[in-house]
């Protein structure tokens, strides 16, 4: 107590005895021997906190990144093949459904006939345009909503039940969604282009590439180090950004190899089958059974807390409106249902992000400003991105294969940034700051503490790319200049936010579908408004948007990590403050991750 440790639920040994001293014992002890100095780093480099429930696996059957880069790669191909397909067959729907229309209205009304897949001139018109972008103004929104109120759902239920079931249930939406845009293509006379709305529902329902995104990140931080946590949580976003880019590009010379723009959709579907199959059969569960078991008895508890504060807090405010008879009846009759109808708060997630206690009160500043950041990025990257494609096509008269090509270049740039230019800031930065201070302490094993000043300096950077990337695609009148811009914004995946597993994704979860219900209302609404007169308008709302994130930064300071209540302030130079029981499963680790835009 003495020395600023508070008591644990289960207080593990503190001193190793050693049989027997000769001259080959360590002169630190046990404790330097296991944690290693250059000679056994590897093994703590590759330690993590629920190690020790595994240690009865084989190897190559413990939980790793590496088993989700393979299916992830395929799972964003599949989401970045079908960006520009789909948004030109819902031009081309949504165009040979205009022109129907006027035709029956005014049966000498002359127009070309739109063939699906194929450059359709008659298309890029601004009433097209304006009835596309309002289209995926619906379809984006209501994503967002069903994803505002599902994500955090799978994102807390994952802590429970595990990672892999719940990354099953996120992609089966899309398998959904796929089957009702191929009959919408292949029956566009029977199948009317709106039927694709049921098909959004579908993949809001089941929390979409958020859930995926944030469901990756979780499994990730469970079997990860704190020191290489941003260095893998950046192969899991080069995966993206891979898929990104070859998703494009493959579909665009696919379409062109088959003469077909339904085959990308294919194509899709079985590459949402394969990434199902191969996370529920063959993918090892990052939480064990004891860690699973742990947070259900957990969540019990703090459900059963607030069911029974409910329970008396009730009674007392219906008592002072329909009086003390009438309130002892009602709460007699509500048993369990009230309490649980009342505690189902949407926003209840957000909490997380203000942790109690004064001396939390840098890290609530540093965590609803990043979390802020974060939110701001991944809604910019959903809401602008479909505008993004329609404004190239309308100026640039690009097609499908032009604006395939021109995604992939981003995210190949991305791809470089995220593999070569992040580890090596990492390599050459941090281990070495990392080694001064296990020096200065005198302990062996890493601790956390928070993001450090080249996290922030990174974020900054990256903010400031957006910022003037985002601005050259404003002011950019030819395509060559506006694919400069789009490089420069690319270097924008040096952003790096909070992530920590359980909760606090699915605080970042629903920030993230709050984020697609209001950014494709501002983008496609003020499109939609101003394509006659103004198309770059949305442009100068998204530099000022990115703008305020880049002032908002400078307020974060680094080297702040969460501090419990129960266990008060432990200083970082003992040993027993790393020892602090992992049972007890306290996820405040905040640690960095790259964020993906399109």
């Amino acid at each position: 107590m003495g020395r600023g440790l508070q008591p644990t639920k289960n207080r593990r040994k503190q001193i190793d005895m050693v049989d027997t001293l000769d001259e080959t014992t360590p002169l630190l002890g046990a404790d330097t021997q296991r944690y290693g100095d250059s000679g056994n780093e590897s093994t703590q480099n590759h330690s993590w906190a629920g190690l020790e429930d595994f240690e009865d696996v084989p190897q190559w059957r413990r939980p790793s990144v590496y088993w989700l880069l393979g299916p992830y790669f395929l799972f964003t191909v599949a989401f970045g093949g079908v960006i520009v397909p789909k948004l030109n067959l819902i031009i081309d729907l949504v165009c040979h459904n205009y022109f129907a229309d006027r035709a029956l209205e005014d049966p000498t009304f002359p127009f070309l006939p739109v063939v699906l897949g194929s450059d359709n001139p008659q298309c890029t018109t601004p009433v097209v345009q304006r009835s596309v972008a309002t289209f995926t103004l619906v379809t984006t929104v209501l994503v967002g909503i069903l994803c505002a109120l599902t994500a955090p759902k799978l994102g807390s239920l994952s802590d429970r039940f595990g990672r892999t079931k719940l990354l099953c249930v996120a992609s089966c939406g899309g398998v959904v969604n796929e089957i009702i845009t191929i009959l919408a293509a292949k029956y566009p006379d029977a199948i009317n282009y709106r039927w694709l709305i049921l098909g959004s529902f579908f993949d809001g329902i089941t929390g979409s590439f958020t859930a995926g995104s944030i469901l990756g990140a979780s499994y990730t931080s469970d079997c990860s180090p704190p020191s290489k946590r941003g260095v893998y949580m950046g192969y899991l976003h080069a995966s993206l950004f891979t898929g990104l880019a070859f998703g494009p590009l493959l579909s665009g010379y696919f379409v062109k190899w088959t003469g077909s723009l339904l085959s990308i959709f294919y194509v899709t579907l079985g590459c949402h089958i394969f990434f199902i199959l191969f996370i529920l059969f063959v993918t090892p569960e990052s939480l064990s059974e004891k860690r699973q078991m742990i947070a259900r008895e957990k969540y019990k508890a703090e459900q059963d807390t607030l069911a029974n504060q409910l329970r008396c807090d009730v009674p007392n405010a219906l008592a002072r409106v329909i009086g003390p008879t009438a309130s002892d009846m009602t709460s007699y009759r509500m048993g369990k249902w009230l309490p649980a109808l009342l505690n189902a708060n949407p926003f209840a997630p957000l909490k997380i992000l203000v942790p109690r206690g004064h001396h939390n009160a840098s890290l609530r500043r540093n965590m609803i400003i990043l979390a802020l950041i974060d939110t701001v990025i991944l809604a910019a990257a959903f809401g602008s991105g479909t505008v993004t494609i329609l404004y190239v096509e309308y100026i640039f008269d690009w097609g499908n294969f032009e604006a395939s090509r021109f995604l992939s270049l981003l995210s190949f740039t991305r791809v470089f940034i995220l593999l070569g230019g992040f580890p090596f800031f990492n390599y050459f930065f941090r281990p070495s700051a990392l080694k001064r201070q296990r020096q200065a302490s005198g302990q062996g094993a890493e601790t956390n503490s928070g993001a450090d000043e080249l996290d922030i300096w990174m974020l900054r950077l990256a903010l400031f790319s957006d910022v003037a990337g985002i601005l050259g695609y404003a002011v950019a009148r030819s395509g060559e200049l506006f694919v400069i811009s789009g490089i420069i914004a690319s270097f924008g995946g040096l952003a790096r936010t909070p992530e920590r597993v359980g909760s606090l994704l699915g605080a970042i979860g629903l920030l993230h579908a709050l984020g697609r219900v209001f950014s494709p209302i501002m983008f496609n609404g003020l499109y939609a408004a101003t394509v006659d007169l103004f198309p770059q308008a949305f442009f100068v709302l998204l530099t000022s948007i990115f703008g305020l994130a880049l002032m908002a930064s400078l307020f974060l300071r680094p080297h702040v990590f969460l501090k419990e209540d129960d266990y008060g302030p432990v200083p970082t130079a003992t040993v027993e403050a790393d020892r602090v029981d992992a049972d007890a499963v306290v996820d405040a680790e905040v640690a960095v991750v790259p964020v993906p835009r399109v």
